[in-house]
């Protein structure tokens, strides 16, 4: 082998090596890459069910602890002030939620009957899970079967507690199986959302949330899912723990966390239930997301062999911290805050500053200023399985906002003298204040230990985006006075009115230029639901305007535009109009008003074009008299409305009302094609207003049987129709059906039978119900579930007459 020939062997060989390496850096980039928090939704004790309250409660003063509410009289029965009595709780207050016995069942599909049996907190997550998503801009439709992952932290479900009584099991049915346990929290987030990805619950005692949220960035970077709920939940509904930790003095007698005080002497226990949605971020850049923070990295791992096995490892926890700095590749001395896990314990405190002492406390010293540290704890209590969740969303706003909330009052007394201080670095803020300015970054840390040993930890970071040019470096609209096309909708008119009246609020009182992305995001990142309204306007203040119109027609008694998927336009005719030259010249302005593919056809067959933007089937109808117009059928109508009018620069306005009223229609168009250049998604608008009732189930006094208000029967009714009565025995199917599903309203036969809360139990106990009275043949695969109400119960109802029938028939033989 010559010199040249060796020179090429070591040049191929070389760019080889390149490849490889850059190979091997691009999977350890994926290995650690960034993911987005997108979206996030609370419900906090004080009363606290927005991000943006949460904020106002951080850097507020006062705390969210208060009495035992009397609708748990189990906790209030085992109170006793004096600590250490058997079978008592010397606790007398904790951060409670204001209400969890509401529920807007019939948003969700479920009926009264299964409402009343879920465990609060599936309620709640629910409807948390779907505001963070609203959030998020992700139009959640259970069709789309939509790749989110959900990753559940929840280490108790003590609802149907209430109905364990072993003399008495009159009251338990399929739904206490579902209705608790804490698979069926997360399972039935993704079943009635219809995601397709992974489905986990965390038990990991204080520790799950964090947990999960390993679980979930695991997800994301191995391409698991597209999307990851993070949920926490957490409720204290039964004497039984709350007894037994007082047993063990964990809890303190004050009833409130202490975190890191001179005074601290135990928790104190709160409840409540935060949900975040998070993606890869190079992800939501591309798709135009509310990037809140970034999560760059996490840990988890477990105390081992520790003194005992609810006790604090400080080794184990410099462990975790280190492996999540690790995976996050962040520098001890870049971190400005440190959410910390600070329980209010004598043990706990001074072992935990000690491990960040061990893991950063040497950079923080080096760059010579200190490390503010607190826990949200303090202020809310321990909210135990949900702990992480308040203690994430805290950090995420904190980064936003770039202030770091005071962690201790100035009345709160002195901090825990078994911390030294003075050597650490690390300070407990007393009052309000910017993020330390000498730091480029604005990074923070989480910690979360649990009782089960689990340790975890995560790093966030602040968002920055990235210029970018020919657009407003803020992400905010380009002004230019066009109209625009508002769209809004709901399941009820009571909700679209609401929502309506405070979309017109926001306009108001919001950036008027945030206009257009505030209608590109009610537009694309919002659910379409069957109540609609549709507005146009060429200003903030003229939306808001038209949006108070249509608010004011509802109150007057004006039915609201409810879509019938059934009925929902298919296909729409263009008819061009009698005058082409007014047609050329509206397609002209419409044309540079949605650029897109150049179509050399007939000013008629460019605007065919453009609608197909849309989603729409377009059909050319005949030139007739009159001006351009669509024409659709709708409900068994006709109708019609013009695309031309006295001037050419009025297209623009008539083009978005046509596609308004083809939305509350029913039509399911593609709206992104009206996207202005500038616009984005917001993250800040008003969510759905969820119609609540009370669904509960009253706790039993100590010591007594439960009582009735799980799921013991309905009152039945006595007589049957004759059999050959068909459309008496369908009546009575109804009437049945309605009893089975604990409705105390009509159903509308016009609904699927799972559209009215039935499922494959309420399917169960119906039939069985049924063959109390009547015979028939047809069997389940024979009586399809998603079949309006009034064809399943009539084919029912003549199967049960044709049987009668023929019965008689062979007895008179």
């Amino acid at each position: 082998m010559d010199a040249d020939q060796i020179r090429r062997l070591m040049e191929d060989q070389l760019k080889h090596s390149r490849r490889l390496q850059a190979r091997i850096r691009e999977l350890e980039d994926e290995r650690h890459a960034p993911l987005a928090v997108v979206g996030m939704a609370l419900r906090l004790p004080g009363g606290l069910d927005s991000p943006d309250s949460y904020w106002d409660f951080l850097r507020g003063d006062g705390t969210a602890y208060r009495p035992i509410p009397a609708d748990r009289p189990g906790l209030r029965a085992v109170y006793d002030p004096v600590p250490g009595k058997p079978g008592r709780s010397y606790v007398d207050q904790a951060g409670f939620l204001d209400d969890i016995a509401h529920f807007d069942a019939d948003f969700f599909g479920i009926s009264q009957r299964e409402a009343k049996l879920l465990d609060p907190q599936q309620r709640m997550l629910l409807e948390t899970a779907w505001e963070a998503l609203e959030r998020a801009a992700v139009p959640v439709r259970r069709a789309d079967r939509l790749n989110v992952g959900v990753y559940l932290g929840m280490m108790a479900s003590e609802y149907l507690e209430r109905l364990e009584d072993r003399e008495d099991t009159t009251g338990i049915d399929p739904y206490y199986t579902t209705g608790g346990g804490l698979c069926f929290g997360a399972g039935r987030i993704s079943h009635v959302m219809g995601f397709s990805g992974p489905v986990l619950s965390v038990d990991t005692a204080c520790s799950s949330s964090l947990t999960a949220l390993h679980l979930a960035a695991r997800g994301l970077r191995n391409d698991e899912c597209r999307y990851a709920l993070l949920c926490g939940s957490n409720l204290l509904l039964s004497a039984n723990l709350m007894v037994s930790l007082s047993q063990t003095r964990a809890l303190s007698p004050t009833g409130r966390s202490k975190s890191f005080l001179a005074s601290a002497d135990g928790y104190g226990r709160g409840e409540g239930v935060g949900v975040l949605v998070l993606m890869r971020l190079a992800d939501a850049e591309r798709e135009g997301r509310p990037v809140l923070a970034v999560l760059r990295g996490t840990a988890v791992n477990h105390d081992g062999a520790a003194s005992g096995l609810t006790a604090p490892n400080g080794p184990a926890q410099q462990e975790v911290i280190r492996a999540a700095l690790a995976d996050a590749r962040v520098d001890p001395a870049e971190i400005g805050w440190i959410e910390a896990h600070g329980t209010g314990t004598a043990l706990g405190d001074p072992i935990e500053v000690g491990a960040l002492d061990g893991v950063i406390g040497e950079a923080v010293r080096q760059r010579g200023f200190p490390l503010p540290i607190g826990s949200v704890k303090s202020r809310l209590g321990h909210l135990e399985a949900a702990s992480g969740i308040a203690a994430l969303i805290k950090t995420v706003l904190m980064l936003r906002h770039g202030e770091i909330p005071a962690a201790a009052g100035e009345d709160d007394g002195p901090l825990n003298p078994h911390i030294p201080w003075e050597t650490t670095g690390f300070t407990v803020p007393r009052a309000n204040q910017p993020w330390p300015e000498q730091l480029p970054r604005r990074i923070a840390g989480v910690n979360s230990f649990g009782m089960s040993g689990t340790n975890a930890h995560a790093l966030l970071e602040a968002y920055e985006p990235a210029a970018r040019g020919g657009q407003p470096a803020s992400g905010e609209d380009i002004e230019d006075g066009g109209p625009d096309l508002l769209t809004v909708s709901a399941k009820d008119p009571a909700a679209l009115a609401i929502l309506a009246g405070r979309l017109a609020d926001r306009l108001r009182k919001g950036d008027p230029g945030q206009t257009a992305s505030l209608c590109h995001t009610l537009r694309c990142g919002r659910a379409a639901h069957p109540v609609r309204l549709a507005v146009t306007g060429s200003s903030a203040a003229e939306l808001a305007d038209e949006l108070d119109a249509a608010v004011e027609g509802l109150s007057d008694g004006a039915p609201a535009p409810r879509a019938d998927r059934t009925a929902a336009p298919r296909e729409v005719t263009l008819l061009p109009g009698a005058d082409a030259g007014a047609l050329s010249a509206a397609v002209g302005v419409l044309v540079r008003a949605f650029p897109g593919p150049a179509d050399g056809g007939s000013p008629a067959g460019q605007l065919a074009a453009l609608l197909g933007r849309f989603g729409l089937r377009i059909a050319l109808g005949r030139q007739d008299g009159g001006p351009a117009r669509l024409r659709w059928q709708s409900g068994g109508e006709r109708h019609e409305t013009p695309l031309t009018g006295g001037r050419p620069q009025d297209a623009h306005r008539m083009l978005l009302a046509a596609l308004g009223e083809l939305y509350a229609a029913g039509a399911e168009l593609r709206f992104d094609a009206l996207r202005p250049p500038a616009a984005r998604l917001l993250g800040d608008l008003p969510t759905y207003p969820f119609q609540r009732r009370r669904f509960w189930i009253d706790e039993p006094a100590m010591g007594g049987a439960a009582r009735d208000g799980g799921a013991g029967p309905a009152t039945r009714g006595t007589d049957a129709p004759d059999p050959v009565d068909t459309a008496a025995v369908e009546a009575f199917l109804l009437g049945q059906l309605q009893e089975v599903l604990h409705s105390d309203e009509p159903l509308d036969p016009a609904l699927s039978f799972l559209d009215g809360g039935g499922d494959s139990f309420i399917s169960t106990l119906f039939i069985t119900r049924v063959e109390e009275h009547y015979t028939f043949g047809l069997t389940a695969e024979e009586l399809p579930l998603d079949l309006p109400l009034t064809e399943l119960l009539g084919t029912l109802a003549r199967d049960i007459t044709d049987t009668a029938l023929a019965d008689r028939a062979q007895a008179a033989r």
